[in-house]
């Protein structure tokens, strides 16, 4: 996608082989591109989401292994890279679903062949994410061609998103904003509602920011206000991402994406999620009580990060002093209040019969391994 015309992806590497990402902590008020080299480095960039979104997650982590194979390819270094990575994000899938399809790769073979299979294969992994993310875009684009053709001539469709799922969430494209950029690509009038997404604001940090660098028509609303829009309704239809969708259809995505998907219930709004394939989890079933619910620090609670008067970027205190806060990142959607998956290979129920039909060869190899 483009900043300021300018072509970018979240993460790239340069034709010195040197890996770069966008630093996103500073956004949408700075633009900082910035070097990843050496595994804690790595670890670091994950854990304190300088990248976030679980497709970014895994090409940063696929990354990170290719970058230690470069400087210790042995068995030991191996496992002890798995580790380190993983332990850095518990919920999103797409990082234990990268770092295994690495050592998949890379174990069979001898140390002194896995350096340059490792940056084949995390290459790889990053333009695979690219075109699952274009191929989700022109999936979803159907069932917006389909709400505007049920509208008078030039009525916008309206869309409402949470969290960011955008182009910074992926390598490039995004999941829940690729078929909203194909409807504007087929003149399509689209307006997007952006959930601000406390506590971090990712949508009014990062999904405007991208919108707005895209000329896509938006609002910035506050979490509270998607329901009233629906009540009135302002809102035709909800795409969300995932981090992690169990063999039920069960979706594990942003904290504040299940009170969404009740409202979109109750008012009778389709409830779309988009899903890139390596986000399933064939291994668990049940979302609310199997899938691991990361917890962060209560500073992303009780402070807020946002640009000064003189333009300066700080942290504020939003709290009384010696209020402390609970801080889940995460919240699990039912199935049955998702109304589709938008995934690479077409849209699908949310459900263990129909998920399987459509994805019954990485099921049966994912539970091999």
């Amino acid at each position: 996608m483009k900043i300021n015309g300018k072509p970018y992806r979240s993460i790239w590497r340069e034709p010195s082989g040197e890996v770069q990402i966008i630093d996103q902590r500073w956004l949408p008020h700075e633009l900082r591109i910035v070097p990843l080299a050496g595994r804690a480095r790595y670890a670091e960039a994950i854990r304190d989401m300088w990248v976030r979104g679980a497709p970014l997650i895994g090409a940063t982590a696929a990354y990170g292994v290719a970058d230690q194979m470069a400087r210790d390819p042995s068995d030991a270094s191996l496992s002890e890279t798995w580790e380190v990575l993983h332990e850095t994000r518990p919920t999103a899938i797409n990082l234990r679903w990268a770092l295994d399809e690495m050592d998949r790769v890379l174990r069979p073979l001898a140390p002194a062949d896995r350096t340059a299979a490792a940056w084949i294969r995390a290459d790889e992994i990053a333009e695979e994410d690219v075109e699952i993310n274009r191929r989700i875009g022109e999936n979803g684009l159907a069932i917006i061609r389909g709400i505007a053709a049920r509208k008078k001539p030039g009525e916008r469709v309206n869309i409402l998103t949470h969290c960011n799922a955008g182009w910074p969430a992926t390598v490039d494209w995004g999941t829940a904003t690729s078929p909203i950029y194909h409807a504007v690509e087929a003149g399509i009038p689209v307006h997007v509602f952006v959930d601000e997404t406390r506590p971090r604001n990712q949508g009014a940090q990062l999904t405007a920011w991208e919108l707005n660098s895209a000329g896509v028509s938006h609002d910035l609303i506050v979490d509270n206000a998607g329901g009233h829009l629906m009540q009135h309704g302002e809102i035709d239809m909800v795409i969300v991402g995932t981090d992690r969708t169990t063999a039920q259809g069960d979706v594990c995505n942003k904290i504040g994406t299940y009170l969404k998907a009740l409202a979109a219930r109750a008012n009778g709004v389709p409830f779309y999620v988009a899903l890139p394939s390596p986000t399933i989890d064939w291994t668990v079933v049940d979302g609310v009580k199997e899938i691991p619910i990361e917890e962060r620090s209560d500073a992303e609670v009780t402070h807020v990060q946002g640009k000064d008067a003189s333009g300066k970027i700080v942290q504020v205190q939003i709290s009384p002093d010696g209020t402390g806060g609970r801080n889940p990142a995460f919240d699990v959607t039912p199935a049955a209040l998702v109304t589709g998956l938008i995934t690479e290979r077409g849209v699908c129920a949310a459900d263990s019969a129909a998920m399987e039909a459509m994805f019954g060869d990485l099921k049966s190899a994912a539970l091999k391994r």
